[in-house]
């Protein structure tokens, strides 16, 4: 066609907008050659654009003797044309699609760059290799699902944003490139070419700078931040990701939480959905006993329930001595799941052992209540009752107990419950459901390292009532932290800080870290804490999960445009990757190679 057709028409319309009021139109419309249907004399191309698709018609009697270089275009060819809307013919309207009731003569048209066969099919839905989706991931977007997730986020994240402008909160940038403060997962070091032997870090979070803009008296402060973390990947991890970050002076943890749960449904509400308020809460301590699990989903039942006082006098001999030595003994009810197969039951017995169980007990409730396991005959009659009944058992259903130090029983049992879930597709259909967790520990303690480890930050305040047990029984001390939590995934979390230098000290020589260690490492922020520090708390969304829970996805990867694999690898540039040698001597390093 006219080389000067593009340089003297622009685009009037998208491929996503044309209806039966702009029949007789002239139009100009450009994309890509989504699908090619060749009938002889006419040429049907579906033409797509970030906004949709139209039918575009190339006739002899119209595109004149452009009709043979018609005849060239194939799939993904970039198309620029000029034509008229006319009605489709009667019956070959086409509802699944909004244009789907006009159809574009094409009068003139240029191929503005054609394409080569890509490597798979950018239909919808089309089931594609992550591997190959990822090493092209610019043809990736182009799928119309890839780009809706896209488009998701970027809704989400306008909705966040307008919501915390209007609070009153200024978005201010933090630096990228700071001092390594390694207390959580590993840094990513960057090493400086001026001072020949340092290195800068990338930032976990903006944690230390936010406290500091407080102290500063910026007293809101958000952020859309980008984070690095060099820890093992996951489905729900990647090396760098983002948070909704915010910071407010003079609250407490209901000011912190009530304008979150404004925030979230601010963001639930951008991509089409609902979030009822006010989010219900459990205490650390009841989400353990109950689910297991400090991100419980309460989408089903399954909930854990003590037994041990009801155990230990039976001949069992697991669970009596369980009870004897002050472990923990729990059971779950699987309502109408005795129809599990031995086989699925030594599935779920391995299943558990990844997580510290030495077995699985079980019980199958059949007709008349008879209990049917191998552990059955070491219960009498009346121990049956009376685990029946608290278990609120009814035939046809499945106990399974277990019975160890309570981190085991938690999280083996906790995971059972999500994968009973899985498995009887216990959560389909079912809608958002939140949850906040509160009153975390403090602290953990590392049997390594023999030595407590904060259970968050070393910068989350202790609940005021329990700062006199970091000298006497430090493991019962309870942070002024808070957990949001959605279908079972943490979404995000935060905490009241420590605005004081004398608590913080206190807190720093519980969790063994020298004053040389703490000033080395956080003087800046000890030293901005002896200048009228205001009290102050915040929270961080993982926006990536959120993001991903509301696109109904399985993984971050798929509302992330260019992320990395499991093995933190970038498989369209191929980073990580070697360097120039003579920036290696810039830099005053050297690179040992593994064979």
């Amino acid at each position: 066609m006219a080389e000067k057709f593009i340089t003297e028409l622009k685009r009037t319309h998208t491929c996503g907008e044309l209806t039966l009021a702009d029949e007789g139109k002239q139009v100009v419309l450009m994309g890509w050659a989504m699908r090619r249907r060749d009938h002889g004399g006419l040429i049907f191309i579906d033409l797509r654009d970030r906004a949709g698709l139209t039918q575009v018609v190339f006739n002899p009697e119209h595109t004149g003797g452009g009709h043979e270089v018609a005849h060239q275009i194939r799939s993904e060819y970039c198309l620029a044309l000029r034509g008229l809307v006319r009605r489709r013919p009667e019956g070959q309207d086409n509802e699944k699609i909004a244009t789907g009731r006009i159809e574009v003569f094409v009068e003139d048209f240029e191929i503005l760059n054609p394409s080569k066969t890509p490597p798979f099919m950018l239909e919808e839905w089309t089931l594609v290799n992550e591997n190959t989706r990822l090493r092209y991931r610019y043809l990736d977007i182009r799928r119309p699902e890839v780009f809706a997730n896209l488009l998701l986020r970027h809704r989400c994240t306008q909705a966040a944003r307008g919501y915390l402008n209007a609070q009153g909160f200024l978005e201010v940038e933090t630096p990228m490139l700071t001092r390594s403060t390694p207390e959580g997962a590993r840094d990513f070091l960057v090493p400086s070419r001026l001072a020949r032997g340092s290195f800068y870090a990338l930032p976990q979070s903006p944690q230390l700078f936010k406290q500091l803009l407080m102290v500063g008296g910026v007293e809101r402060y958000y952020q859309v931040a980008r984070c690095f973390r060099d820890e093992d990947l996951r489905a729900d991890r990647q090396p760098e990701f983002t948070q909704v970050d915010l910071e407010m002076s003079f609250v407490d943890e209901e000011d912190v939480m009530g304008l979150t749960e404004g925030l979230v449904q601010a963001i639930v509400a951008s991509a089409g959905k609902e979030m009822t308020l006010p989010v219900p809460r459990l205490t650390w301590a009841q989400a353990m006993n109950r689910f297991g699990l400090d991100a419980p989903d309460l989408r089903f039942g399954l909930e854990l329930t003590e037994v041990a006082d009801l155990v230990g006098d039976a001949e069992f001999k697991l669970f009596r001595e369980a009870v004897a030595k002050g472990l923990m003994v729990k059971a779950i009810n699987g309502k109408g799941m005795a129809g599990l197969s031995r086989k699925d039951l030594d599935d779920l017995t391995s299943f558990v052992a990844g997580y510290g169980a030495k077995g699985l007990a079980w019980v199958k409730i059949k007709e008349g209540m008879e209990w049917q396991s191998p552990i059955a005959k070491f219960f009498s009659a009346g121990h049956q009752g009376r685990i029946n009944e608290r278990l609120g058992a009814a035939e046809g259903d499945i106990l399974f107990f277990g019975a160890d130090a309570p981190r085991v029983v938690w999280e083996s049992l906790g995971r059972l419950r999500l994968e009973l879930a899985r498995r009887f597709e216990l959560t389909k259909d079912k809608p958002l459901t939140f949850c906040w967790v509160t009153d975390f520990p403090l602290l953990d303690y590392d049997l390594e390292a023999k030595r407590f480890v904060a259970m968050h930050h070393p910068f989350t305040a202790p609940k005021p009532e329990d700062v006199d047990l970091l000298d006497s029984e430090p493991l019962k001390t309870r942070a002024r932290a808070y957990d949001i939590v959605l279908n079972g995934s943490e979404i995000g979390g935060g905490s009241i800080r420590i605005h004081r230098q004398d608590l913080q000290a206190k807190l720093f020589d519980t969790l063994k870290i020298t004053r040389e260690e703490a000033q080395n490492k956080f003087g800046f922020l000890l030293e901005a804490l002896t200048f009228g520090a205001p009290p102050h708390g915040g929270l961080a969304l993982g926006f990536d999960r959120l993001v991903a829970i509301l696109a109904g996805e399985p993984s971050i990867r798929e509302v992330i445009a260019f992320p990395k694999t499991q093995k933190g690898a970038c498989l369209l540039t191929e980073a990580p990757g070697l360097v120039d040698p003579g920036q290696l001597l810039e830099l005053g390093l050297r690179v040992e190679r593994v064979s």
